[in-house]
């Protein structure tokens, strides 16, 4: 079990001085046997490398890969294939910093949360499950009502149900006071479905997931090469037609339908090798997704002029169009199997943050019971599936969407700055001394003028401002890489190793806070709240519970792998 840091006990101290004290303190990853101990018993290695592959692809390739596309296209033009691209570059730097972060803590979940309170302090890295968790269980809720839409005409393609199912079973809902509340009954139902396979075990989740996910890989390999034939290359001329500030912006839009790879670092616990195959998993479900994405671009916008793609199912209206039927049924077949796994590996992650919050303090420890012949936090898994359950059936959780995305983005610069942090920390020889704050004080006053130099852009770039300004934001943001670069002194981590350290964490530090800049004010207002509410119920709960097994200041002991799994 965990200590308390014996500074954050001394009696007569002022609540402030108290919350301070506590909120400074970082997590030293002790053994493995540490975090699981008085539980209930832990989780149950039983994921391999394809296994892990799957799970990234399957969180990722939802209805982004049958919607997203003829969105974006409709401004981007085939320029649209180029958006994916660099959104896919883009989504390579976090993949990178997660890659090692998961080499590095190869066996207790917790993900961002994890490395956070490792690299910084207990509080922001409460304040980044808190971000994170708004997001997966808007996110889970919003995916539910899509599957049961999906669903419902998947089942009205037989010609006996058509017109059958009223809204309040799957399309929409029946609305009460304007809108507000929207009653849905299909969407708590394959929500208890999906739970019910999560709760019986790891092990049979995870073959529901891989054949899904296969399922919807094949199709979607099927509909590129049978839209192949159907190209016509005229289509793609002009290939950006809205010039290059709309594949631009096209790619802060689709960022977001690559987010989910990092579900394969929130299973480290259960995978029977880690330190290996996390970072394969991570990157090598990334690269698919990406391929992926961009055949079906280059295939839609070769089949139907950009102008005339649909907004709501583009994908299987294209091969309508060309007289493919057969193949418009496989999309709606893969676009279910794809909503499905998504939100089978959401509510996975999701109950694993309760996990690891548990076993810090953070959490009731009611959320930390492992199920001693299932091996899976069964109180943790129906609690996010009931939360779930409730958005999805009592309201439009699609007015929702635009608050969406701010823990992603601001969990994927704070992993970024993880990466770089670590290294410090790796070295105490290589500090560097100064004469009003310490090394490491400079170094993060430097990642904040980074993250704000791309903040800055990204409202410039947002609102039509000044090009100067841009400028200015952009050299801001390199002269604090400057300084991270030269200022401190890096080591290799064991395991796998971020390349070009401290730049690529900079350039994912900074891409990702451009586009947090993109986001709707509403999903601002709703960073600056729940930070402030997580605080209180930090302030309230979380720093007299905690239990971190306390570490020093330049120092951080590693969660080892045991044997059995090494």
């Amino acid at each position: 079990m965990g200590l308390h840091d014996p500074s954050s006990s001394s009696g007569g101290r002022s609540f402030f001085g108290g919350f301070w004290s506590a909120a400074l303190r970082r997590k030293a990853i002790g053994i493995a046997t540490d975090s699981v101990a008085g539980h209930g018993g832990g989780l149950v290695r039983h994921l391999g490398l394809f296994e892990l592959i799957l799970l990234g692809i399957g969180a990722s390739i939802g209805a982004g890969i049958f919607v997203v596309t003829g969105t974006v296209a409709r401004d981007a033009g085939p320029g649209v294939t180029i958006s994916f691209a660099l959104a896919g570059a883009a989504c390579v730097l976090n993949a990178l910093c997660y890659a090692e972060l998961s080499s590095r803590f190869p066996a207790v979940v917790g993900g961002a949360y994890l490395y956070t309170y490792a690299a910084f302090n207990e509080l922001m890295a409460f304040l980044v499950f808190t971000q994170l968790m708004l997001d997966y269980h808007i996110g889970a809720a919003s995916i539910a009502r899509s599957l049961a839409s999906y669903f419902v005409s998947l089942l009205e393609l037989l010609p006996f149900l058509k017109g059958h199912f009223p809204s309040w079973i799957g399309h929409g809902g029946i609305e009460f006071f304007g809108g507000i509340v929207s009653i849905n009954i299909l969407a708590p139902i394959l929500l208890i479905l999906l739970t019910v396979i999560l709760c019986y075990g790891v092990k049979e989740s995870s073959a529901a997931n891989s054949f899904m996910t296969a399922t919807k890989v094949v199709i979607v390999i099927v509909v590129i090469f049978a839209g192949a034939f159907e190209v016509d290359v005229s289509n793609w001329s002009p290939f950006a037609p809205n010039g290059f500030k709309a594949v631009i912006t096209g790619a802060t839009v689709v960022f977001f339908s690559y987010v989910g790879f990092d579900a394969v670092a929130n299973s480290a616990e259960e995978s029977k090798k880690p330190q290996r195959d996390l970072p394969i998993g991570i990157l090598a479900s990334l690269f698919v997704c990406a391929v992926l994405y961009i055949g079906v671009c280059l295939v839609i916008t070769g089949m139907v002029p950009y102008k005339f793609l649909g907004e709501d199912a583009p994908l299987a209206e294209a091969f309508t169009a060309k007289g493919l039927k057969v193949v418009s049924v496989l999309i709606s077949i893969g676009a279910v199997a794809g909503l499905a796994t998504t939100l089978l590996v959401g509510l996975y992650v999701q109950s694993r943050l309760y996990l690891g919050l548990s076993r810090d303090g953070l959490l009731p420890s009611v959320f930390s019971k492992v199920h001693p012949l299932r091996h899976t936090p069964i109180h943790s898994q129906v609690w996010v599936g009931l939360v779930a359950g409730i958005m999805a059936g009592l309201f439009n959780v699609h007015q929702l969407s635009h608050i969406l995305s701010v823990g992603t983005l601001t969990g994927y610069s704070v992993v970024s700055a993880c990466v770089i942090t670590l290294r410090w920390k790796d070295k105490v020889s290589s500090q560097v001394s100064g004469k009003c704050i310490s090394a490491h004080c400079e170094g993060i006053i430097c990642l904040v003028i980074i993250a704000f130099g791309g903040f800055l852009a990204g409202l410039c770039y947002r609102f039509s401002g000044s090009f100067i300004i841009i400028i200015f934001a952009v050299v801001m943001a390199i002269l604090g890489a400057v300084a991270v670069q030269f200022r401190q002194g890096y080591a290799d981590p064991p395991g796998f190793s971020c390349p070009g350290v401290p730049i690529v964490p900079v350039l994912s530090i900074f891409i990702n806070i451009f586009l947090f800049a993109q986001l709707h004010e509403e999903a601002w207002y709703r960073f600056v709240i729940v930070s402030l509410i997580s605080v209180g119920v930090y302030a309230i709960y979380g720093q007299y519970h905690a239990n971190p097994v306390v570490s020093s200041e330049h120092s951080v002991v590693y969660h080892g792998v045991p044997s059995e799994a090494a």
